[in-house]
């Protein structure tokens, strides 16, 4: 059996829509697939570890990384920078692991563009009573911020049409087999097959 190419997936979501928790179990039933750890100039909660929740750098650090294009994608959230980088996915993918990425819509865009062959999924609530409920919570929030939190996923959502793949997450269990289709349907596409089987197929035909 020979090694094939692992495939990209983009994973993209409002928040509230289960995006994490579908990843994670994702992960747990699945082999041969991994999720991209994010470099990060955000200060380190409580309970991360670096390395597993991201790769926590100085501001000088991640701007010489801008610098040299060490960055697949990359992005400002207030006064904090994420960064996703390029050359960890390209060597997981040559390993034959697939990779995931955990990022918004414009995240998305930044690596289509670099990587044509990259396979974007969205995970949309069932509705946005469902999503605000979601979102409120236990009820700490006041109802500007909620407002605020649903301005944005809407925003976010609206950008569903530049997915390959959409999923429904209403039950979870099922929007969980729903994704799980979606790996393993591109683990069997002709060119991955015909990497992974070479010796076979040419037996099969000689």
């Amino acid at each position: 059996m020979q090694q094939s190419q692992g495939t990209l997936f983009t994973v993209s979501a409002p928040s509230g829509a289960g995006k994490t928790s579908l990843v994670a179990r994702l992960l747990d039933e699945m082999d041969d697939v991994q999720v991209s750890i994010s470099h990060t100039t955000r200060d380190m909660r409580p309970g991360e570890v670096d390395g597993v929740n991201y790769h926590f750098v100085s501001h000088d650090t991640f701007e010489s990384m801008l610098r040299s294009a060490a960055f697949l994608e990359h992005a400002q959230v207030f006064d904090n920078h994420y960064g996703t980088s390029q050359k960890w996915v390209e060597n997981t993918l040559n390993s034959g692991r697939d990779v995931i990425l955990e990022i918004d819509w414009q995240g998305a865009q930044q690596v289509r563009k670099l990587l044509p062959e990259t396979v974007s999924i969205f995970i949309l609530p069932p509705s946005q009573n469902a999503l605000r409920e979601r979102l409120t919570g236990r009820g700490q929030d006041e109802e500007s911020v909620i407002s605020r939190r649903m301005a944005a996923a809407v925003e976010e959502m609206s950008h569903f049409v530049e997915g390959d793949y959409v999923v429904i997450n209403d039950d979870f269990e099922t929007a969980l087999q729903e994704l799980k289709a979606i790996l393993l349907s591109h683990r069997l596409r002709l060119n991955r097959q015909q990497q992974r089987h070479r010796d076979l197929l040419t037996a099969l035909l000689t």
